[in-house]
């Protein structure tokens, strides 16, 4: 009777809420392995970065210690995919180890619930999610613009021995629409070193019975913007004035430099128009959708959709945990590699739908943040439902 009260009392401590000796003994175990999981992968990335980018580094005339800072400032950029897959294999190993050895069913002989038993999961897959939102809020965005930086600035360097100061770090035809200014310009070639634009023309537009007519346009062989941001400042140049109605011309004015300081155009904005989505950061993606759908540009599908899809990421720690656990534990008549491969699966299925929405959101099947949003909350919801039929 003695030894029956001993074993009662010994499964109400362990149905407990707070940390028991379970509880330490699973994060330990778990985490031990997440920790080498990550370690793995972020190596397996090292070796990607190093294979991908190092040819561009090289040719940039990078020594050894640049290529390890530009290494070691990329790798950040990496982590919210790598935090999810590691968490997947990591928890599919260890609670396939608990399965093999028994230890699900001498606990739930003691009268604990799957729910209990992997509750200490659930908490480290909220602080995961935490942890997902602050690095793409923060580091993830510093990371992807620092390591671009790093490598310009040795492209420079190296185009600065051999090519003229106009034709470091160029980029050729950029074209930017201001609508809400009325301005639109045009760069024959914009150097990111000099922050200056080159064979520019700026036409200055109004709305006349809902068409737009050209009413000035300038000229000028130099442009750049103020160094104390207010306006631009035009060289080597001339004004023309048009007839809005008849379109002619009516006065042109030459000028040797003249500052424009109503035009407050920020060239930064201006470049990262072509750029590809997956290459921008998430405060860049942001500017650029503020701006593109201020014009309703059709560009600007693809790139909110990439930003949507990075806010919603946040919840990719809790969706592997959904599908892993309920797999992962399931009876021992089960065989673990059956639930593993049914995890492995869903978890393809998840990336593969984001992949799919945003093609849809492109096409205009589908809205752009439903397009990012459906799949997490879909996925969210299926690893609900697992968790909470668990017995």
């Amino acid at each position: 009777m003695r030894a029956v009260r001993c074993c009662v009392w010994r499964a109400r401590s362990l149905a407990r809420p707070a940390l028991n000796t379970f509880d330490r003994y699973l994060l330990r175990e778990w985490l031990q392995i997440f920790a080498l999981v990550l370690v793995a992968m972020l190596g397996l990335v090292l070796v990607q970065v190093v294979y991908g980018d190092l040819r561009d580094l090289l040719a940039a005339g990078a020594g050894l210690m640049d290529v390890g800072v530009y290494v070691l400032v990329s790798m950040p950029s990496y982590l919210s995919l790598l935090l999810p897959l590691s968490l997947l294999v990591s928890l599919l190993y260890a609670l396939g180890q608990f399965h093999r050895n028994h230890e699900f069913t001498a606990l739930r002989a003691a009268g604990m619930g799957l729910r209990r038993i992997t509750a200490p999961i659930w908490g480290v897959g909220v602080l995961c999610c935490i942890l997902s939102g602050w690095l793409n809020a923060s580091v993830i965005p510093w990371s992807v613009e620092e390591s671009r930086a790093l490598l310009e600035r040795l492209q420079f360097s190296r185009q600065a021995q051999t090519q003229p100061t106009d034709r470091i770090g160029a980029v050729t035809s950029v074209a930017f629409d201001n609508r809400e200014g009325g301005r639109m310009w045009f760069f024959n070639r914009f150097s990111r070193f000099t922050q200056r634009g080159y064979g520019v023309m700026v036409s200055s537009l109004v709305d006349v019975d809902g068409a737009r007519r050209e009413q000035t346009r300038i000229v000028a062989a130099q442009a750049w913007r103020a160094p104390d941001g207010r306006g631009w400042i035009f060289r080597e140049g001339y004004e023309l004035a048009f007839d809005i109605k008849t379109g002619e011309v009516t006065r042109p004015t030459p000028f040797a430099e003249r500052r424009m300081e109503r035009f407050d155009e920020d060239p930064q904005l201006m470049l990262l128009i072509d750029r590809k989505p997956t290459h921008l950061s998430l405060f860049e993606l942001e500017r650029l959708v503020d701006y593109l759908g201020r014009i309703e540009s059709p560009k600007l599908a693809a790139y909110e959709v990439r930003y949507h899809s990075l806010l919603a990421s946040a919840l990719a720690p809790l969706i592997v945990i959904g599908l892993a656990v309920p797999f992962a534990v399931s009876g021992v008549r089960v065989n673990p590699a059956v639930g593993v491969s049914k995890s492995l699966g869903l978890f393809l299925i998840y990336y593969a739908l984001a992949n799919l929405g945003g093609s849809f959101a492109v096409k205009g099947i589908l809205t752009p943040m439903m397009a990012a949003w459906l799949p997490n909350l879909g996925m969210t919801g299926l690893a609900a439902w697992l968790t909470w039929r668990m017995r």
